[in-house]
């Protein structure tokens, strides 16, 4: 069996940290040839280049980035195990890394998270919003934990990755008071030539929408169009248009931007996704957050 050599990691990781031969071989005490020696036998061990040259700056590669998440876990051990024998901490919280879709509700969003700030010992979330495609690459590199998206990772995906289907739920309409009440009454006839807030035509939703809104022969005016669906929301709370909303958090879409409901359909659906790299979901903090979204939020699924 081939031992790492934690001194090697340790340079290795010291250098990533710091962003240079130089600054790290300040910080060990050591000469700037002893260190890049160490990181040199590190990448022969493992077989692979963990630094590359940008101009004057070294910069992580793919494998690097593996490697130091792998070393910064490994030295916080190691940091928490000497604090516990010295009676300085009981335990320190873990992580859990997630990255969320930005077009994923944000009311949503909380609803899925939350049940993983309520684990004792105390977990730390970090939360790292993009487009669907960079996060899926982060997980394939094990930079997060999970992903929670609006749609599932496609079968020829280059990533291997695993949809674990959280829920689905209907679509509201929103309005202010003097914007709903005239279009309460027939709807969703009333939704002919109407003022709409809608979602940018490259998502899920507002396919779905447009789809649904042509079979009833209905023509909303579209006002302006959101990939962030806060500010379209935002925008709604101040009269500017109907909007679109999952009929799973009215409530709280209610409440938080002051709006009345319009009405609602099934007939357009909003799906939401934990994307993984574990087909059977392990993390106790993955497995309580897909586990309370399919009993409480999205109740229907597990029914």
């Amino acid at each position: 069996m081939n031992w790492l050599n934690y001194h090697h990691l340790l340079y290795f990781w010291t250098v990533a940290r710091e962003g240079s031969v130089t600054r790290a071989a300040e910080v060990l005490r050591l000469s700037q040839p002893t260190v890049s020696g160490q990181v040199k036998l590190l990448e022969e061990a493992l077989g692979e280049k963990l630094f590359r040259r940008v101009g004057r700056e070294l910069v992580l590669t793919d494998m690097g980035r593996i490697a130091y998440r792998y070393a910064d876990e490994i030295f916080s051990l190691g940091r928490e195990l000497s604090d516990t024998f010295a009676g300085r901490l009981a335990r320190q919280p873990d992580r859990l890394t997630i990255g969320v879709s930005d077009l994923v509700p944000k009311l949503i969003l909380y609803r899925l998270i939350e049940p993983a700030l309520t684990l004792e010992p105390p977990l730390r979330v970090i939360c790292r919003e993009g487009k669907t495609e960079q996060l899926l690459a982060d997980l394939a590199i094990h930079e997060l934990d999970l992903v929670l998206a609006e749609v599932p990772i496609a079968g020829q995906a280059s990533v291997r990755a695993y949809n674990h289907l959280l829920g689905e739920t209907g679509v509201s309409f929103f309005a202010t008071k003097a914007l709903a009440r005239p279009r309460r009454r027939g709807f969703p006839r009333t939704l002919d030539g109407a003022p709409l807030l809608a979602p940018t035509e490259n998502t899920h939703l507002r396919r779905a929408l447009d789809h649904w809104l042509a079979q009833l022969g209905a023509r909303p005016r579209v006002v302006a169009e959101f990939e962030d669906s806060a500010l379209l929301k935002a925008f709604g709370a101040e009269g500017a248009g109907l909007f679109p909303g999952p009929t799973a958090i009215e409530r709280e879409i209610c409440a938080t931007y002051r709006v009345e409901v319009v009405g609602r359909t099934d007939a357009v659906v909003e799906r939401f996704y934990a994307i993984s790299v574990e087909r059977r979901i392990k993390h106790p903090a993955v497995r309580l957050i897909t586990e309370r979204a399919r009993e409480r939020l999205f109740p229907t699924l597990s029914g």
